[in-house]
């Protein structure tokens, strides 16, 4: 491929174009497109939002096990079977330590996760004491990850200070009953437009390596693009036994790249992190993700797991 080829992706990019779904498929899948001049492409795009930074994140799992939920990737989901360590939200002083481990740690941001299929107006009331009082001790943004969320109880978090709400979408609409059948795409949608209406920011992303077609990938990138969303976690399946959805995906280094590539492109002025399964399916090349993606969790996954923090720091600084 031309080298005009490659330049062309980064123009169309940053001049705020979308690429055509026949471009997007042969990203991901035409061997003459190479990887190195892709990267480089992508990297343009990445240098001229975010420069040469990585934004760190550490992910604190408050909350573990008894979700209602059956999505079919997740080993806290009811239909699960994986031996797990339960428990219920972590006493705020445990939360708390956490956010001030983050802080001195360099973390950009702190995330609190939740299990469960959305908070009550009584959890949403204590969230947002614990928000305040994060962000009065320490000069950290904070990112909550609780689930279906509606507009109310967003508005009550953003004005405790909450800089960020997450909910992925996780695949596109078509695909997703294949995942979880206790809610829908759209329930998740909604969420978001929730978080937007109030005014909060939005971290949504994907999941890939689920059974899902090159199509679905290209839907819930432009999906992800039209909500404007200022953060986009590029998670990859990793198999974690008990849980419904257990076949090995067969994601190669160069195909993750490229799928990382492929959002940058769609996604130019996006944080684009870097996820679950990086270690494991990146291998040798997993440094390689940071010149399309500009954002890392430097600790903490959910079930599975990463990277030690020094071993994460020293990729970065070499």
């Amino acid at each position: 491929m031309e080298i005009t080829f490659y330049q062309e992706l980064t123009t169309i990019s940053l001049s705020g174009e979308l690429l055509s779904d026949a471009t997007c498929e042969k990203l991901l899948t035409a061997s003459e497109i190479e990887l190195l001049p892709l990267l480089d492409a992508a990297y343009q795009v990445r240098k001229t939002y975010f420069q040469n930074e990585v934004q760190l994140h550490i992910l604190n799992n408050a909350q573990n096990g008894y979700c209602p939920e059956d999505c079919h990737y997740c080993a806290q989901a009811n239909s699960a079977t994986t031996d797990i360590e339960a428990y219920p939200l972590k006493p705020d002083t445990e939360i708390l330590a956490e956010a001030e481990r983050a802080y001195e740690s360099g973390a950009y941001r702190y995330c609190i996760v939740m299990s469960g299929r959305g908070p009550s107006p009584k959890r949403v009331a204590h969230l947002a004491k614990l928000i305040r009082t994060v962000k009065a001790r320490y000069p950290i943004e904070v990112c909550l990850s609780a689930g279906l969320v509606d507009v109310e109880s967003a508005g009550i978090l953003k004005s405790a200070g909450l800089d960020r709400l997450n909910h992925n979408l996780n695949t596109s609409e078509a695909h997703y009953p294949k995942i979880c059948s206790t809610h829908s795409y759209q329930d998740r949608m909604d969420t978001l437009q929730a978080a937007q209406t109030v005014g909060l920011a939005c971290c949504s992303g994907v999941i890939v390596g689920m059974g899902e077609g090159i199509d679905d990938l290209i839907k819930v990138a432009k999906a992800l693009r039209q909500l404007e969303v200022a953060s986009l976690p590029v998670n990859f399946f990793l198999p974690i036994f008990g849980t419904q959805l257990v076949e090995t995906p067969t994601l190669t280094p160069d195909y993750c790249l490229r799928v990382l590539c492929l959002y940058r492109f769609l996604n130019p002025q996006a944080e684009i992190r870097v996820a679950a399964g990086r270690e494991h399916h990146f291998r040798s090349m997993e440094v390689m993700a940071l010149y399309p993606a500009n954002s890392m969790f430097i600790d903490g996954y959910l079930n599975a797991e990463g990277s030690t923090a020094s071993r994460t720091l020293e990729m970065i600084r070499d």
